[in-house]
């Protein structure tokens, strides 16, 4: 096996997660009003209604309608929270501006993570979101072969003030947005990372934060996080309300080709489908790894 054929391609990236929620009117509202979201489809599984929502036509989130299930456990496997990737800084000003609106939401803090500027937030179920920009990858310092990352203080105020602008908050949905990465609670780092970078083939890029691991494709300071904050020595999840899937965007029938070849040298179960490759984590969460032309159909009909 080549050392490329051991690692997901470098313009690898992170499509739509999947949240089962309790009351998908609530939540549907409040992505729509807190993070300018539109519904883009929608369809029903039997007793499940699965509700696609983005900005233009790329998927962000799908809502799937389980009210019967347990609420979020915080100190369970599962999400720490969906990240938000925006463009520029006027467009995460506007969206920031828009949560803080919101009160079914909570704001629950901001940093500076020196490559890049995050505001965090936790939805009506307790799932948390992270809205951010990206700074310029040239100025990202490396040490070694990981990236050097921060929390630093961000004044939201400040930033509001420099960055807000009425053009950006009247632009709403239109201004482009999509998921930068995905951090996970999981009960063990090292499990967690034979996992995700040994199987999956993500790249480690930042291992010294106590209890973390980051980890991408390509260069990125990270596409996948994975701690034990409030997880530490969790077992598998249960099934319960919040993250439903996370999904991986690939560039190739190869990648998924590959990516098979690696999940079966380590005995790992999985489905493929030929544009789709689905495996569980050791905690009982389901990674969809999918080529880029995924339709928004076949996003619902997971």
């Amino acid at each position: 096996m080549t050392t490329d054929e051991r690692l997901l391609a470098a313009d690898t990236s992170m499509g739509a997660v999947t949240l089962r929620v309790g009351d998908l009117e609530k939540m549907a509202s409040y992505y729509a009003q807190a993070f300018a979201m539109e519904p883009l489809e929608e369809v029903s599984h039997g007793m499940e209604v699965h509700r696609v929502l983005g900005r233009g036509r790329t998927p962000l989130v799908k809502l799937v309608h389980t009210p019967n299930l347990p609420g979020v456990d915080r100190n369970q496997a599962g999400l720490f929270h969906t990240a938000f990737l925006f463009d520029t800084p006027e467009s995460l000003a506007a969206t920031v501006y828009r949560s803080a609106q919101v009160s079914s939401g909570s704001f629950v803090g901001s940093s500076d993570h020196l490559v890049s500027e995050a505001f965090y937030f936790t939805d009506p179920e307790g799932n948390g979101v992270e809205l951010y920009t990206d700074r310029d990858r040239s100025t990202w310092i490396h040490d070694g072969a990981e990236i050097r990352m921060a929390t630093a203080f961000l004044d939201p105020n400040a930033y509001l003030e420099e960055h807000l602008t009425q053009n950006a908050l009247d632009a709403g949905p239109s201004l482009a947005g999509k998921v930068g990465h995905v951090h996970l609670q999981v009960g063990d780092v090292d499990t967690a990372k034979a996992f995700y970078v040994d199987a999956l083939g993500f790249e480690t890029t930042q291992s010294r934060y106590p209890g973390a691991l980051f980890a991408s494709a390509g260069g990125y300071h990270h596409h996948i996080a994975m701690n034990i904050w409030n997880s530490q020595g969790a077992g598998p999840r249960a099934a319960s309300l919040g993250l439903g899937d996370v999904a991986i965007t690939a560039s190739s029938a190869h990648d998924l080709e590959a990516l098979q070849v690696r999940l079966k040298s380590r005995a790992i179960p999985f489905g493929a489908d030929g544009r789709s490759v689905s495996v569980t984590d050791p905690w009982g969460t389901r990674i969809t790894v999918a080529l880029s032309d995924l339709t928004t159909e076949e996003l619902l009909a997971r």
